[in-house]
């Protein structure tokens, strides 16, 4: 059906990367689909007023880090010279609640548990060498958003989206009550369990005979210092925290 043999599926697998593989075959489900736009898939979707959902969706959260002008001074953090965020990857599971205001704008409620690791690599430079300190900071989110869906006109079994709100965030997993005062050198980077977020993104939506797919990408910026102060190198030398995720996600509508 799709003009493809089998000795060609097989080569493409062995010749290219494993991102190059899901793209192919999400674009054969796409292909199927588009040999038979003739065919519109449920069409009493677009007139519900409300409807549910569910996404599994894969993050890549970090940190904006605001460093004390202090940084670099020798008087005031001896050797440490520089901090980065590295961001890292984690997943969200959510579940979907959609409800129309007018037929082009919806209002949207996913809330979800996500899984995220945060890292801040701390470099310091010693007599002989430089050499960094590490400090994950692992999260168990419970999410909130709120967002305001604008979609296109239906076109066929396709529609494009874009949306924007906020987000309200408690981290389960945080440790901000840990006692720092004999952790020394292994002490914990402590931040603030709630956070709020401005958010925004966009997708596109695939009608299925049985369901509609959609594939979205949303940013996520978070408005609160996070940082809890203490007597450590880690905390002193950073001014400002502030949270932000990159989620994809993969819907499933009915």
């Amino acid at each position: 059906m799709f003009g493809i043999n089998r000795s060609f599926f097989l080569s493409f697998f062995k010749r290219n990367h494993p991102l190059k593989k899901v793209a192919f075959l999400i674009g054969i489900l796409f292909s199927a689909e588009a040999e038979s736009q003739q065919t519109i898939n449920l069409p009493a979707y677009t007139h519900a007023h409300y409807h549910f959902g569910f996404i599994i969706g894969i993050n890549t959260t970090s940190f904006y880090i605001n460093p004390s002008p202090k940084l670099g001074d020798p008087r005031y953090f001896d050797t440490l010279k520089s901090i980065r965020s590295v961001p890292q990857v984690g997943f969200d599971l959510g579940i979907v609640t959609e409800l129309s205001i007018t037929r082009y704008l919806k209002l949207r409620f996913v809330p979800s548990l996500g899984f995220s690791d945060r890292q801040i690599e701390y470099n310091f430079l010693s007599n002989i060498d430089t050499f960094s300190v590490k400090k994950d900071i692992q999260s168990v989110f419970l999410n909130f958003p709120l967002d305001l869906k604008l979609i296109s006109k239906r076109l066929n079994n396709f529609e494009a989206y874009v949306l924007a709100g906020g987000k309200f965030a408690r981290d389960l997993a945080s440790q901000k009550d840990v006692n720092q005062t004999l952790a020394g050198a292994k002490a914990t980077v402590r931040i603030q369990p709630n956070d709020w977020y401005y958010e925004a993104g966009g997708g596109i939506e695939f009608y299925l005979p049985y369901f509609k797919f959609g594939l979205e990408l949303k940013v996520s910026q978070g408005l609160r210092n996070l940082i809890i102060p203490d007597n450590s190198v880690y905390t002193q030398s950073i001014n400002g925290l502030y949270s932000k995720t990159y989620l994809l996600s993969f819907t499933f509508e009915g």
